[in-house]
């Protein structure tokens, strides 16, 4: 199997730039696997495909400003992206850094109001450990001299309201370096209508990570190897799965995230193990899924790996037909994009 039998057309200018006005507002593609059919809504009616008993499990993570700018001793500018805080006394991170010439270790980023970064190591082929400093004080420093990171295909400049669009309304967990796109979509207004509903809702958290920026560098897909990210699952969430594998209902993964978490953390019976860990599953086509009944997805790049695990889910033939669908309707793709529901 090779990345590129999972490639398809997309018009550049299907590739949306921002987002809905409203987040219910986006078009919403509904896959049925069993019958093989194709309907489309807009996501403010989705609770009309749930039942009551389902569970919808979402990702709580909440997107940090990763992108920061500074310069080198030597006045060079450098950008820094943060990608994952390490588990170290202070504030030490495993960082890409964009700049001309790399840096050596134990050279000095200064970075605005004061904030300067040691560069520790070279940590992996594309990152590298830094260790920031004053550390008091600096979540609340990010806040105000971070910036957004957008996806690198959203060509226009930040504006003030990605702070905002580029977040789930129930991020609570701070750590991802993209947001959980297929939540971008839910306000409150339609998680009150779910459990009004008898929907039951439950969070798990995963940072979305350096995976997410990466391009696939094999061809052959049994070569890939996924970067892993952080995740918790709560008792709460693992029992709640628990009760739908039952029989009381249907699991609905709200994102691709979400489900590689799920799927990351159950055993061959579909048993959810509560706690903390690494996710670096890599679901494709072929995988059995254990846990997942339905997932909310939005559409995502040709050949990656957020497509393989929807066409595992949903069948490759199936989807890729969908995609075509899609472009054919002219729905929005990616990040700021529509969205599908698959049953």
């Amino acid at each position: 199997m090779r990345f590129s039998d999972f490639n398809y057309y997309l018009p550049p200018e299907l590739i949306a730039q921002t987002p809905a006005d409203q987040r219910d507002a986006a078009r919403l593609m509904i896959l049925e696997r069993r019958e093989r059919s194709i309907e489309e809504t807009v996501f403010s009616r989705i609770p009309d495909l749930f039942r009551s008993g389902d569970l919808l499990v979402l990702n709580n993570t909440r997107v940090i400003p990763a992108r920061l700018q500074g310069n080198k001793e030597s006045g060079g500018r450098i950008e820094v992206f943060l990608v994952r805080r390490l588990a170290a006394p202070g504030q030490v991170w495993n960082c890409l850094l964009k700049v001309s010439k790399k840096p050596s270790p134990g050279s000095l980023i200064r970075l605005p109001k004061g904030m300067s970064a040691r560069v520790l190591e070279k940590s992996g082929e594309e990152t590298w450990t830094l260790s920031f400093s004053p550390c008091e004080e600096f979540d609340r420093w990010l806040e105000k001299e971070g910036s957004i990171p957008l996806p690198p295909y959203i060509r226009r400049a930040i504006v003030p309201t990605d702070r905002a669009r580029y977040q789930t309304v129930f991020a609570s967990v701070a750590g991802a370096v993209a947001a959980p796109t297929a939540g971008l979509h839910f306000t409150d207004g339609l998680l009150d209508e779910l459990v009004a509903r008898g929907v039951e809702i439950a969070p798990l958290t995963l940072h979305v990570g350096l995976g997410t920026f990466l391009p696939v560098r094999v061809e052959e897909v049994h070569e890939h190897r996924m970067h892993s990210e952080q995740y918790c699952i709560p008792d709460d969430t693992a029992a709640a799965v628990a009760e739908r594998k039952n029989g009381q209902g249907r699991v609905i993964a709200l994102g691709t995230t979400t489900a590689r978490a799920l799927e990351h953390a159950a055993d061959s019976h579909g048993n959810v193990r509560a706690g903390e860990g690494d996710a670096d599953i890599f679901i494709y086509p072929g995988y059995r899924f254990k846990v997942v009944d339905a997932l909310i997805t939005n559409f995502h790049l040709p050949c990656s790996t957020l497509l393989l695990l929807v066409a595992a889910f949903a069948g490759k033939e199936f989807l890729l037909n969908a995609y075509e669908e899609a472009v054919r309707r002219r729905f929005r793709f990616f990040s700021y994009g529509d969205a599908m529901f698959i049953a």
